[in-house]
């Protein structure tokens, strides 16, 4: 009989599933003690991290922020690998957390808004969003948030900011459904600082993590179909050769199969719970199904849709010198949707977002972010009604409006100057994509934390009390819908990965 080495296969090439690699590889290479290989469904490493170009400028079509500065993995390795930093424009590059104060706030129609009615519900808005992630446990308890009394208008304004930054901008995206959970909302950290994008691109922390291993490691183009494993029992001879057989095979697209000791299952939580589903849908499926305690967490847990549109202007916006504006930071009020003052012609769609703005000062890309089923919708929209949506939304916002400065209406000036139009628009489609489904994962009216850790744990599960009688650690799972208290982001991937890589580094006595 020939032992062999085990074999450890990583489902997915994006954060989770390259920092596994990395680590695994990193540890064991020098040794020789596994065979490992990173296998792709799709035709690029990154999953959720695209970064790309559009305009002439870098920009993400995927993760954009690192989220709090202090203590994040992924800041490290930016610093580490002077990614934040670059000659070359690139998305929120001058984002700071107070732009909401320089931004331009217009009524429907075509009115200005005067900062003195905006500012006040910026600043309970933020105070609020401080409170639901947790920052205000390190304030004063008695301090009180302030009183104001503004027009309707103004205030749904920022319920639809608080709905779009809760669902996409500040981590929740793609559903406001998780923050009615107050365990969800407990558990969940955020990392102190500021929050920042990467000067040379998200990607630019993949490639890195990619550096190390081999060429070939990283298999693209294989698409798990099938995936089998023993719960119960395990034949440990391979009659025909003589060999230990693995107790888990993949299947793939192509008709192909491999065979290993341990996976890594690092899909979206979007794939999943398709995987889940008996529809003869040819998505990811597992034989014999995968546990009941397993199914139920992934159906429980929440999966939303943010989209980003990015739209180039044609000609670009006017800009005389360095303090010239170029197109404003748009934060639009619409008239409520049964209001008969409302423009006929603006699409139910960008009635559901609150912002376009240029990606950084005076770029001629604009950007404006989608969630739920406006995102969906956008996904099936072709280019020209998308051009067309939007320019009939902004002739409602601007043909009238007036410049304020400091307060004081300055000069007359989007209709007279130039007319807004646009040469070309670029879409996420991260719903429909059958390698995602989705964007993010939230913790769902009738899920919990515990709902997350149960995505956490290996098959065939086993303790001390109920040992299985199949070999150990057949499927791992790793992913952001996999770590209780920073699903949702990229650094919450990455130490989902360390710690699957450590299972089975501490599983052969090597961590």
């Amino acid at each position: 009989m020939v032992v062999k080495k085990p074999r450890i296969v990583i489902i997915g090439a994006g954060m989770a599933g390259l920092t596994a690699a990395n680590k695994l590889h990193s540890v064991t290479a020098s040794k020789d003690l596994f065979e490992l290989c990173v296998v792709e469904g799709g035709n690029r490493i990154g999953g959720r991290i695209n970064t790309s170009e559009f305009g002439g400028d870098r920009i993400e079509m995927g993760a954009t922020w690192i989220h709090g500065i202090g203590g994040s993995p992924i800041h490290k390795i930016a610093k580490q690998i002077h990614a934040l930093e670059s000659e070359q424009p690139w998305e929120c590059m001058d984002a700071n957390e107070n732009n909401s104060c320089e931004a331009t706030t217009i009524a429907e129609g075509g009115f200005v808004l005067n900062p003195s009615f905006v500012h006040p519900i910026t600043k309970l808005f933020n105070n609020l969003m401080d409170h639901a992630r947790g920052r205000c446990r390190r304030r004063r308890r008695r301090q009180r948030l302030p009183t104001v009394t503004v027009e309707t208008l103004v205030l749904a304004l920022f319920l639809d900011k608080a709905l779009m930054l809760i669902g996409a901008h500040q981590k929740r995206k793609g559903s406001s459904k998780g923050w009615e959970n107050g365990a969800g909302k407990s558990e969940y950290q955020i990392f102190p600082g500021k929050e920042i994008t990467i000067a040379k691109g998200y990607l630019s922390i993949i490639e890195s993590l990619a550096s190390v291993l081999p060429p070939g490691l990283v298999q693209l183009g294989r698409k798990v179909t099938r995936i089998e494993w023993q719960p119960e029992r395990h034949e440990p001879m391979n009659m025909e050769n003589g060999t230990c057989s693995r107790p888990v095979r993949l299947h793939f697209c192509d008709g192909s199969s491999m065979s290993a000791d341990h996976v890594i299952v690092t899909v979206s939580l979007g794939v999943l719970k398709a995987a889940i589903r008996d529809d003869h849908s040819g998505m990811l499926m597992f034989h014999p199904p995968l546990p009941t305690f397993k199914a139920e967490a992934i159906s429980r847990l929440g999966f939303g849709v943010v989209n980003k549109l990015f739209m180039q202007l044609s000609p670009p916006p006017p800009i005389r010198d360095e303090h010239s504006k170029g197109f404003p930071f748009l934060q639009m009020v619409f008239h409520s949707p049964q209001s008969e003052l409302k423009h006929k012609k603006i699409p139910w769609w960008m009635r559901r977002t609150a912002t376009l703005c240029p990606i950084y000062h005076n770029s001629s890309v604009l950007l404006a972010w989608f969630a739920g089923d406006e995102a969906l919708a956008l996904e099936s929209l072709k280019d020209e009604e998308i051009i067309k949506g939007v320019s009939v939304t902004l002739s409602s916002f601007l043909s009238h409006s007036l410049e304020f400065c400091n307060g004081n209406v300055n000069s007359e000036k989007y209709s007279h100057e130039y007319k807004v139009k646009f040469s070309k628009v670029l879409k996420s489609q991260w719903g429909t994509d059958p390698l995602f489904l989705g964007s993010y994962s939230h913790v769902a009216v009738g899920s919990s934390g515990n709902d997350l850790d149960t995505m956490a744990e290996p098959l065939p599960k086993s303790s001390s009390s109920h040992p299985s009688a199949s070999p150990p650690l057949q499927i791992l799972f790793a992913g952001e819908a996999t770590h209780r208290t920073h699903y949702s982001t990229t650094h919450g991937a990455y130490f989902s990965g360390l710690r699957e890589a450590n299972r089975l580094l501490q599983h052969y006595s090597l961590y």
